[in-house]
């Protein structure tokens, strides 16, 4: 496009920022405003590799869908650009998008230079805040990369520009088949864009491994095609490169992990692991008039008048100014789809020579964060708690306050507390990389797990006398887990709390069990990467990691002295065996994905065994850990669930 030209007779092209694969970006003047000099805008060039018929009409519902998309986040946000304008000129797309006067954060991170901690964090913080209006919505971005990181002159905060799925329309092509529409390249940047985005499959979880290798490389100074990976797992080897707390580098392995499930949700969830709060968006003072069609297709609000731009900036400095610098308009929604902190203060930006390496360092304090509004009243009880995480080596590297909604029954004299599970989906079983798993433990497999409520503890030798009459227990005490219960007998008290509660309890299914032993975890233990004695009652004389010998208590304990997991769940590891109610099988081959219990098939006289106790090695209480036993032995406990709901008919 020729400088000079002038589109809809309003937009003046001035300067060309930037050409490839994906389209043109321009710095443009608004010729509408009656200011001098006039206000700056950036101006996104996109039109399609085909001119089939087919091709434009995808890309027009493309082009009308994520427009809509970016105006909404643009008024959602102070950290992403606000869209001005959308139009279509032929077979031509425009974007018009607000400009941005700063510097792109490529600048602070520069080849060699390994930045510190805080450094780093205040980075995530200020990716994040920016991200997480995106991901409320269900947008990915899709090419997150220090290019596309702006860090803004007026007040230092990252504003997240170029939403990669814009490049989409570029891209359209016709496939083999008449009529079909493909895509001719993955959308994102190598290094930065994990392997189920390269497949054409991003999600919110593609996100967070960029983020997360955007601090890898401000930690290592080095760019995420230099480092190495495992040739086992593909997980990025970087550690040894950087020096990093154990705490912010488990967090960035889990954000970076090669197989999307074991990563972070979202922009949210990483906040949260990071002890990070975001304040809620700040007001727009003048909100932009609402997206509307014309016959002209073209939404045009009018940009803030900007200073007159100076001899002495860089063109780089032009070009990451731009929202749409470097192609970007799409941000890609997860349900329909066409295809089924607070930064430095003093990093300069005012002119191309300025030289950040030693500004990194320096942590202005945090923004007051305005106090959030009250959480919705819980129907049940709440209850708080506190969970514990360590190392390979059995240390504490951090611990975190938890919740819980508790139902209570009071029954005979005793009380029994069902901790409120809410539903999601896990990945069931273990990888074949982790130590101590076996071929049952496979093939892994989701499982969607709706809401239920779970024993907070296995069932204790007083709630069994309470409602059987009596105490097989071999090591007695009313607060220590009944054992020495067979199957048979785990089942009939089930059915005999629910005659006298009102309420159907039963074992658990067995991916109901390792569901909230897991606790939305993905290491062998909730714990983390290992367990010690002071962590769960098991044969502290093995050692699963590098964590020293233990104690062997050589008995059960009683209920509830170990940290629980954080969903509020206590003894899910050692202390006692638990059934399950599931039939044994030797794989996952055919389990159901839907969280009920295995009763087809298999072996009827065996049952599932969970959760390992206080005579076993501790491979053997791992979360994925499973074994079996006749229905008739009676050296195992158990803990009861329910769905909460009265069933009337089991009243006496």
């Amino acid at each position: 496009m020729q400088l000079g030209k002038i589109l809809r007779q309003r937009y003046k092209i001035i300067d060309s920022l930037g050409s490839g694969g994906f389209g043109d970006t321009y710095l443009a003047e608004d010729l509408d405003l009656p200011v001098k000099p006039k206000p700056k805008c950036v101006v996104k060039h996109l039109s399609p590799k085909s001119s089939e018929p087919g091709v434009l009409t995808i890309a027009q519902k493309l082009f009308e869908r994520e427009a809509e998309t970016l105006y909404k986040l643009g008024q959602d946000s102070n950290q992403i650009p606000k869209l001005f304008a959308h139009f279509q000129e032929g077979t031509e797309f425009y974007l018009v998008q607000e400009y941005i006067e700063g510097q792109d954060i490529s600048r602070e991170l520069t080849a060699g230079k390994k930045l510190s901690e805080s450094y780093t964090i205040a980075l995530l913080k200020g990716i994040l805040e920016a991200l997480t209006i995106a991901h409320q919505n269900n947008i990915i971005h899709r090419d997150i990369k220090p290019e596309n990181l702006m860090r803004r002159k007026s007040d230092n905060k990252i504003v997240l520009i170029d939403f990669g799925a814009v490049k989409e329309i570029s891209v359209l092509t016709t496939a083999n088949q008449p009529g079909a529409t493909t895509l001719t390249v993955a959308v994102g940047t190598p290094g930065y864009m994990p392997s189920e985005q390269s497949n054409g499959q991003p999600k919110l979880s593609s996100d967070i491994y960029a983020v997360g290798m955007v601090g890898i490389k401000s930690l290592t100074g080095k760019d995420p095609h230099n480092l190495p990976k495992d040739s086992k797992t593909g997980n990025i080897i970087w550690r040894n490169e950087a020096k990093v707390s154990n705490r912010l580098a488990n967090i960035l392995d889990r954000m970076v992990h090669e197989y999307f499930p074991l990563r972070y949700e979202n922009a949210t969830a990483v906040l949260e692991a990071l002890g990070l709060t975001t304040a809620p968006p700040t007001p727009q003072p003048t909100p932009a008039p609402k997206v509307s069609q014309t016959n002209t297709k073209t939404v045009i609000a009018k940009p803030q008048p900007q200073s007159q731009l100076q001899p002495n900036k860089t063109r780089r400095q032009i070009l990451t100014l731009g929202g749409l610098a470097g192609g970007g308009f799409v941000a890609a929604m997860l349900t329909k789809d066409l295809w089924s902190g607070t930064p430095p203060e003093n990093i300069s930006t005012s002119n191309s020579q300025a030289t950040p390496e030693a500004t990194p360092e320096i942590i202005s304090p945090p923004e007051p964060t305005p106090a959030p509004p009250p959480p919705p009243r819980s129907e049940f009880p709440i209850q708080t708690f506190t969970t514990v995480t360590v190392d390979r080596r059995g240390e504490r590297i951090s611990s975190r306050q938890g919740k819980a909604e508790v139902m209570t029954e009071n029954f005979n004299g005793v009380s029994l507390e069902m901790v409120k599970i809410s539903a999601g989906r896990f990945l069931m079983g273990s990888p074949e990389t982790e130590v101590g798993r076996r071929d049952t433990e496979s093939p892994q497999h989701y499982v969607d797990v709706p809401e239920f409520f779970m024993g907070k503890y296995p069932v204790t030798q007083a709630q069994w006398e309470a409602v059987m009459g009596n105490n097989p227990s071999h090591f007695k005490g009313a607060n220590r887990p009944v054992e020495n219960v067979s199957w048979r007998d785990a089942t009939e008290f089930c059915q005999k709390l629910s005659q006298i509660t009102g309420k159907k309890y039963s074992l658990p299914s067995e991916s109901q069990w390792e569901y909230a032993c897991r606790a939305r975890t993905s290491t062998p233990f909730y714990f983390g990467e290992t367990i010690t004695s002071e962590l769960a009652n098991y044969d502290g004389t093995s050692t699963y990691a590098d964590e020293p010998k233990g104690k062997y208590q050589g008995e059960t304990t009683d209920v509830g002295i170990f940290p629980p997991n954080s969903f509020g769940l206590y003894d899910m590891h050692g202390n006692v065996l638990e059934w399950c109610q599931d039939v044994w099988h030797s794989n996952y081959n055919g389990a159901p994905t839907d969280g009920s219990a295995w009763e087809t098939g298999g072996d009827s006289n065996r049952r599932l065994l969970r959760g390992g106790c206080w005579n076993n090695y501790s491979r053997y209480c791992r979360c994925a850990g499973r074994d079996y036993i006749f229905v008739g032995y009676l050296g195992v406990g158990f803990r009861v669930v329910s769905s909460g709901v009265v069933v009337s008919v089991f009243r006496s």
